[in-house]
């Protein structure tokens, strides 16, 4: 069986659209339908049945994607093995970010790794943590940097390592002149009263601090969703909003906003994850030493 059909099979079985899959490969949807149509020739049964405008696998499907799984896992192993025993750190590698982590400390890490390892080609990409672990998975990227709170640590699986890279603290943002700017911590109790403008570039981030002013004993009342963080600012420096921010989000903002620690403080923990035994890749470790150097010294703790 072709390894590039099994490929493009792996693909479908998580992305469900041959348009998906077209764009994850590089190819059209016509040649991913070729690609599944020699593949079942080549295995002599059906893979993929069409459901509406998607496409399910098959029992035979499934399992001959298991098959794959541990297939590419083994070809992936071989390449780490050898590029451990060449000792270079050279190459493509790709890194996926959520956006606070892409405009705070991998930049940096970026040009010291172009600095130490000229050959090494690096390409940042932001996306949210669980298209970067779907994308670690199908080996679109090598390394995925998340937090605890976007990403929960316990759905992990044993395919992948993780480590940690800092602790970020979460702040309140205020606008100028509000009744709390001259407390030095605030409680989530006290803003029950407030309107709130919250980050939905994650859903769980969202949830997360919901589920926090619940606890407290209220409910949010949100007049602003955005996934972008000029937006949320905007608002609340125009004074429509308050909200709840990580401090590496902060980190290079210049308009005039009132940024107060929680009580008690509230953080989060970012971590590289990769692909389980990866790390023994002289590229990967370069990667992942310098994003745990640049993060340790580009958090936003107070």
């Amino acid at each position: 069986m072709d390894f590039f059909r099994l490929r493009t099979l792996r693909e479908l079985s998580r992305r469900e659209t041959m348009a998906a899959v077209a764009d994850a490969l590089g190819i059209s949807s016509s040649a991913v339908s070729q690609q599944i149509a020699q593949l079942e020739d080549e295995t002599g049964i059906a893979l993929v049945e069409r459901r509406g405008r998607g496409v399910t696998l098959t029992a035979a499907g499934r399992r001959l994607v298991e098959h794959a799984d541990r297939l590419f896992a083994i070809v992936e192993e071989a390449r780490t093995d050898i590029a451990a025993l060449q000792n270079i750190v050279a190459g493509d590698l790709r890194i996926a970010a959520q956006p606070s982590s892409a405009s705070s400390f991998i930049p940096a890490a970026m040009r010291q790794l172009a600095i130490d390892h000229p050959p090494l080609d690096i390409v940042m990409t932001t996306m949210g943590p669980a298209e970067g672990l779907a994308e670690l998975r199908v080996w679109q990227t090598d390394v995925v940097v998340a937090d605890d709170i976007t990403l929960d640590p316990h759905t992990l699986d044993d395919a992948v390592d993780r480590l940690f890279l800092c602790r970020d603290q979460l702040f309140v943002l205020l606008p100028v002149g509000h009744r709390l700017e001259n407390e030095p911590v605030i409680e989530l109790a006290q803003l029950r009263e407030e309107r709130w403008t919250l980050d939905v570039a994650s859903s769980a981030y969202c949830k997360t601090i919901r589920q926090a002013c619940r606890d407290a004993g209220f409910e949010p009342v949100i007049n602003g969703f955005s996934d972008s963080f000029e937006v949320i600012f905007a608002l609340v420096e125009a004074g429509c909003s308050i909200s709840v921010m990580p401090g590496l989000a902060l980190r290079d903002f210049r308009g005039s906003l009132i940024v107060k620690p929680l009580a008690p403080p509230a953080y989060r923990s970012i971590h590289a994850i990769t692909r389980r035994g990866e790390g023994r890749n002289p590229k990967v470790k370069a990667v992942l030493e310098q994003l745990a150097r640049s993060g340790s010294r580009g958090a936003g703790e107070g």
